[in-house]
Formats: C-alpha cells, sequence, structure tokens
C-alpha cells in the first residue's frame, strides 16, 4: 500500500464495540507509511484509551473541542486543515445521524464541518440499526449533501458481537486500509465520487464510480474486497 506513503490521515474514532480494531488500523497504516493522528469521542475512550492510539501513532490524541494546547485554542481547525484524509472508523449510527444534521457538538464532528479533506466513513453497527430506514435516509443525504467530498468503505456483512448476523460490521483494518489507498492510487481524491450500492441475489455489491464535472458520464467496475451487502428491507 506505498500508495499511504507521506500521507496525512486523521482517523476518527466513535464509540462502538468496534472501536478496539481502530488500533490495529493506525498499525497498518503507520507501516504503510501514512501520518496518522487520531481524535476520538467520549463514547469512544469508554472503548479504547487515547494512551494507546497515541503509542501507536506516535502523536497525541485529541478529544477535546477547544484544546488549550492547541495553536490559539481552535484545535479543529489546525487538524481540519492537516488532512489528506479524514476517516472514521468505526461510524456509530449515532455519529452519521449528527454528521447528516450538521451537528459541531464535539471535535470529531466539528472537524468534519471544517475540514475541506474528503471524508470516508467505515460504518459499524447492529444489524437493525444499518437496515434502519432513519440510518439509510441519513446516508443517502450525506451522499448528496457532501457529493464527491463524501466514500463509504461498507458495512461488512457477518457475525456480531451482540450475536446477530447480518449487515453492519464494520471491515477488517486491512480492508479499510486498502480501500483508502485505492483512492489515492486511482486519483479518486482528486473528485471523484464513490457510492456502495446493494447487490443482488446471487450477485456481489459494485461500486460506482461518477465524476461530478463529466456528469452523466460514469462507468461501473466490481467492488473488491467488500462482501455483499442485502439491501435494507
Amino acid at each position: 500500500m506505498q500508495q499511504l506513503c507521506n500521507k496525512r490521515i486523521l482517523l476518527g474514532i466513535t464509540g462502538g464495540i468496534a472501536a478496539y480494531k481502530a488500533a490495529e488500523l493506525v498499525r497498518i497504516l503507520k507501516k504503510a507509511g501514512a501520518e496518522v493522528r487520531v481524535v476520538m469521542t467520549a463514547g469512544a475512550m469508554e472503548f479504547i484509551t487515547p494512551l494507546t492510539l497515541q503509542a501507536l501513532s506516535g502523536n497525541p490524541v485529541h478529544h477535546a473541542l477547544l484544546d488549550p494546547e492547541a495553536e490559539a485554542g481552535m484545535g479543529h481547525i489546525e487538524l481540519a486543515k492537516w488532512a489528506d484524509l479524514l476517516l472514521v472508523a468505526p461510524a456509530s449510527a449515532n455519529f452519521i445521524a449528527r454528521l447528516t444534521q450538521g451537528s459541531g457538538d464535539d471535535l470529531l464532528t466539528t472537524v468534519c464541518l471544517a475540514t475541506e479533506a474528503p471524508i470516508a466513513l467505515a460504518p459499524a453497527m447492529n444489524q437493525a440499526m444499518w437496515r434502519e430506514p432513519i440510518t439509510q435516509a441519513n446516508i443517502a443525504r450525506l451522499i448528496d449533501i457532501k457529493g464527491s467530498k463524501l466514500y463509504l468503505f461498507g458495512p461488512a456483512d457477518g457475525a456480531q458481537a451482540c450475536g446477530d448476523v447480518g449487515p453492519g460490521r464494520m471491515l477488517e483494518p486491512d480492508d479499510i486500509a486498502a480501500q483508502a489507498a485505492d483512492l489515492f492510487e486511482t486519483g479518486l481524491l482528486a473528485g471523484l465520487n464513490v457510492v456502495i450500492t446493494a447487490g443482488r441475489p446471487g450477485k456481489p455489491s459494485i461500486r460506482c464510480v461518477t465524476s461530478p464535472i463529466t456528469a452523466p458520464a460514469r462507468w461501473v467496475m466490481p467492488l473488491r474486497r467488500l462482501p455483499v451487502m442485502p439491501a435494507p428491507k
């Protein structure tokens, strides 16, 4: 994943059991040569400690909206300008809802509002929460609003911590890192939009890649690494 070398990735971590996978994700991104900084929500710190992420990333972990140690106390602006890619993994249903509403009530949502960098979300939640029409409507609205600045990595389908089976699992860290590398390799971060669409029975999910400049020109390619995501009922 040499495409990640020297790239500046701001990793946002929200509250959810999948937060423990963020440690491995940081390790993989760093091994690929990326510079990684981490922003955690209060919920995320209930599942994994900032000290763990600081040790792995080699940078202080941010979680305070107004940081007295940041330049002029405006750490959210500094982080927003620093990132080449803002990657939120896991992205909980609550975080997605707040982002859709334009909320800026914590550091992570404020950075999302302030950054001009593309945002990639790796959803992670219970299968019923993912299938919930409100969640699907929030995802659709975000895609409509953010356009070429929003990317979805997953979710995957499979067994969940609660015992349920279905869509909503966060992709594994190596898959997330590979998807991020693909964005840089194919130049999608230069102004193209990726929308993950549900596959039909017996057919794989697809990734639709469209250019906001040349629309309606578009092409469709098989979605690598991601399993079939059943359409919400």
